[in-house]
């Protein structure tokens, strides 16, 4: 019997999800490509990714039922992995040429335009992390990251106010402005840049989390 973790990347018709599974394979996972309800529910990781236009991902989303499922995995503290515009959905809503789109809501606030000189930002780029993430564990500040994106969370507003709840952790990055690269938030992490094409890093990041599940 296999001890690796099984991880669904779950296949909604928006994301790069034959890298991300080669990435997590590579790193010690037992990844499965699906949209099944069962096995998205059932697998120790469900990794989300997106690409496109966040009202795009969120009406794909929706038609393979994929935020009952996160929903309902986070509910039972299962853990769930948000990548690039699968991060951004989290958010309460997005705005992209004027048209505002409901996200999930996990958490409050507005992914908009990436205000910089070069959109997209489209390149490698470093992150400025808090000393005790789990997330990047292991990697220095040094370390860089790949992003492809014109959109962002530019803040940063969820509150905890019950000190038996800890307290999430948000990492920073600057292109024009300063966003939101990731958060670790209990059961859901996420990440706006793409750590299956980042390299060892991303790979360390990758084998951070599948340590947690």
């Amino acid at each position: 019997m296999s001890d690796k973790k099984k991880i669904v990347v779950f296949d909604y018709g928006f994301g790069n999800v034959r890298s991300a599974e080669r990435a997590l394979a590579h790193v010690g996972g037992d990844v499965e490509i699906t949209r099944d309800f069962d096995t998205a529910m059932n697998a120790d990781g469900l990794l989300v990714p997106g690409v496109g236009a966040f009202s795009a991902c969120m009406t794909g989303l929706k038609k393979a039922r994929g935020e009952w499922i996160i929903g309902r995995r986070l509910a039972g503290g299962r853990p769930v992995m948000g990548i690039c515009v699968g991060m951004q959905i989290l958010f309460e809503r997005g705005i992209e040429h004027g048209v505002e789109t409901e996200g999930l809501d996990e958490w409050p606030g507005t992914v908009g335009p990436l205000k910089a000189d070069i959109v997209p930002h489209m390149g490698w780029n470093t992150v400025e992390a808090p000393e005790d993430s789990q997330l990047f564990a292991g990697l220095g500040a040094d370390a860089r990251y790949y992003f492809v994106h014109s959109y962002a969370a530019h803040d940063w507003s969820l509150e905890v106010t019950n000190d038996k709840i800890r307290a999430p952790k948000v990492t920073w990055a600057t292109h024009g402005e300063r966003f939101v690269a990731a958060v670790e938030n209990g059961a859901l992490w996420a990440t706006q840049f793409h750590p299956e094409k980042s390299g060892d890093a991303g790979a360390q990041l990758l084998t951070n989390w599948i340590e947690t599940l």
